[in-house]
């Protein structure tokens, strides 16, 4: 398909800059088959789903991904920006860099403010290689538990470019881009519908007889990228390492032969089930990495019903949810958002999308 179909203007007073509070009295837009639209809260949430439904939310947690320094060695020590976006191993990072032209293979980057190091020194890091993508493989001289650390101490979140881009990153959003589940380190973006989550919309959904699931995905900075191709089928989708226990898998089979729905929270929970899930409909476990990609008229095994946030213009993840309800439908549900005042991205509105009949 044309890429140019998923396109849409935005104005940019559409982009919300702060998260809504409490989390769960943001906006949500249901669509229903058809079409059909309604302006409610996230907070009504239970109001849509009923006992017997199986509730699907990633657990990733977002790390210090973005790090600032200098390089080192030359005559000159310009200023390096990176965010790590992929662990390759226990000392190694692939990493978007700027100015990524100052560096070059073998070069070292000192991550660290002056006066501001890790608890053992400054963390280094030697360019080891340069990707036809401008990414950059970084050798740090930490190692496992001791460079999570460092990290930790010398990096900060890496809100995304449409947010950090308006104003300066603060001590609000180390919590404001977390969810409430965040367990599992590894994420370098929010899986932000779960962002919208309070401990008391979960008990109100429990109260209801809803199941609370959870499984894994480290979502990548590819999230933010839109698609420059003009074709989807030229489009390289990046690759996301997920987890989904056996316990869980057995959990939705059962609860989906009872007749209980699935619905994920956000499009990488849905991705992931998409995944992990055989042709004839059963979830299985699943450890590793996932690059699908999903647009109209591909059959969803899984889901049954999506919340999510609004997206970006030509992005994988408006190609997403337009497979998920349908194209038109979606264009249309996005211009009534646009028109009522929505907030859009991460910290943004929700969505709750009831998949298209086939």
């Amino acid at each position: 398909m044309r890429t140019d179909l998923f396109d849409f203007e935005l104005p940019p007073t559409s982009i919300a800059l702060r998260p809504a509070s409490p989390r769960d009295a943001a906006r949500m837009l249901v669509v229903q088959q058809g079409g059909v639209l309604h302006d409610r809260t996230v907070a009504e949430l239970p109001q849509w789903l009923k006992a017997g439904d199986q509730l699907v939310v990633n657990d990733t947690k977002v790390i210090s991904a973005q790090l600032k320094g200098r390089r080192i060695g030359r005559e000159t020590e310009p200023k390096i920006e990176a965010t790590l976006i992929k662990r390759l191993d226990g000392s190694r990072w692939q990493a978007l860099v700027k100015p990524a032209k100052k560096l070059a293979p073998g070069d070292t980057v000192r991550f660290g403010n002056e006066g501001k190091v890790c608890l053992l020194g400054h963390l280094d890091a030697e360019v080891e290689a340069k990707g036809e993508e401008g990414e950059i493989t970084l050798s740090f001289s930490f190692h496992g538990p001791t460079l999570d650390q460092a990290i930790a101490d010398l990096g900060t979140p890496p809100l995304p470019p449409y947010i950090a881009s308006k104003r300066t990153p603060d001590d609000r959003d180390a919590a404001d881009y977390q969810t409430m589940f965040a367990a599992n380190e590894g994420a370098v973006a929010a899986p932000t519908a779960g962002l919208h989550f309070t401990p008391a919309l979960e008990a109100a959904l429990r109260g209801g007889g809803v199941e609370l699931h959870r499984l894994t995905l480290h979502v990548g900075a590819g999230t933010f990228l839109p698609v420059k191709v003009e074709e989807t089928s030229e489009h390289k989708m990046h690759a996301e390492w997920g987890s989904i226990s056996a316990a869980t898998a057995a959990s939705l089979n059962a609860a989906r032969a009872r007749g209980g729905r699935i619905i994920a929270v956000g499009t990488t929970s849905l991705r992931l089930l998409e995944s992990a899930t055989r042709e004839d409909g059963i979830v299985q476990p699943f450890d590793g990495e996932t690059s699908i990609f999903i647009t109209p008229g591909y059959r969803f095994r899984a889901v049954d019903i999506l919340m999510t946030n609004f997206h970006l213009p030509r992005s994988t993840l408006f190609m997403l949810v337009s497979a998920f309800s349908g194209l038109d439908t979606m264009k249309q549900a996005y211009a009534h958002a646009i028109a009522a005042g929505y907030r859009f991205y991460s910290y943004g509105d929700a969505c709750l999308l009831f998949r298209a009949t086939d």
